[in-house]
Parts: C-alpha cells; structure tokens; sequence
C-alpha cells in the first residue's frame, strides 16, 4: 500500500511538472506572438519606425542579403522601401510560434513611385507573399531569415520577363 502511494504521489508530480512545462512554453510562444503582431502592425501596417528599439535589439541579426545588419540598417532598408512605395501595405495572415521562434505569413503589396533596390521607378502594382521567421531573445526580435517570392516581385514589376 505505501508503494502504491509513493508510486502515485510521483505520477501526480510527473504530470503536473509535465502540465507546467507545457503551459510555460504555450505562454512564451503566446508572448512571442503577440511581440510580432505588434511589430507588424506597429511597423509594417502603420509603417511607423519611430519605436523600433522597443521590438529588436541593436545587433538584429539579418539573414536576407539585401537588407543591411542591425537595427539601423533594418530601419533605412525599410524607410526607403516606404518612400519607393507610399501606397506599401502588409496583410499578415498567419503567425506561429514554438518557444523563442515565430514564423508569420503575410502579403507585400504597393505601387513602386520610386527608385528601390537599384530599379529605377516602374508606376507599376506588385502583391507577393513572404514567410518571415523570427528568433526572439529577452523579449526583441534578435535573428531573421526569409521566403520571399523575389521572382514575382521582379516580374511584376516588368524588371524580368
């Protein structure tokens, strides 16, 4: 009988340790959610770069070649990538989060008015999909890396055919 109850009493302990582990790690992922959907909506759909210190660390480790390193070089990339386009606009579709990662879906879109990424204006509309993964560190975003669909923004915007 006093097996029995050691046994128990170690089953009930096994489970709520497994209970906790498992509601901690769904508050971080939920936490890293929230983190991102901020920022997007803070400065992809207000297109406001003003608090860009509160969301990423000064180091901000960037994996997509054309996007200079750091908070600053994130800050001038998409500054000017808001004056090429004055009409930008970001439709986020689906985040996912699994302890410091986030993945979010979303939708680029807007008219090129003016010179970006060394193309010279084109007048023209473009709408291309991207999957950006996020590492989350002490509550900022601190490493990301990109799917974006490059061919059909260059196709779109008639630089290739």
């Amino acid at each position: 009988m006093k097996l029995l109850k050691v046994m128990l009493s170690a089953f009930i302990f096994y489970l709520s340790f497994i209970y906790g582990a498992s509601a901690m790690a769904q508050d971080l992922s939920q936490q890293n959610k929230q983190l991102l959907a901020n920022f997007a909506n803070e400065v992809f759909v207000k297109k406001d770069l003003t608090n860009l210190q509160e969301y990423l660390h000064d180091d901000y480790i960037q994996h997509n070649p054309i996007v200079p390193q750091g908070l600053s070089g994130f800050k001038q990339f998409f500054a000017d990538w808001f004056k090429a386009v004055p009409d930008w606009q970001y439709r986020l579709e689906k985040i996912v989060a699994e302890g410091d990662t986030v993945w979010a879906y979303g939708v680029y879109s807007g008219t090129q008015q003016g010179d970006w990424l060394g193309i010279p204006s084109t007048g023209k509309h473009y709408s291309i999909h991207a999957v950006d993964i996020f590492r989350i560190e002490n509550g900022k975003l601190a490493e990301h890396w990109d799917v974006i669909d490059t061919y059909g923004l260059f196709k779109q915007l008639g630089v290739i055919q």
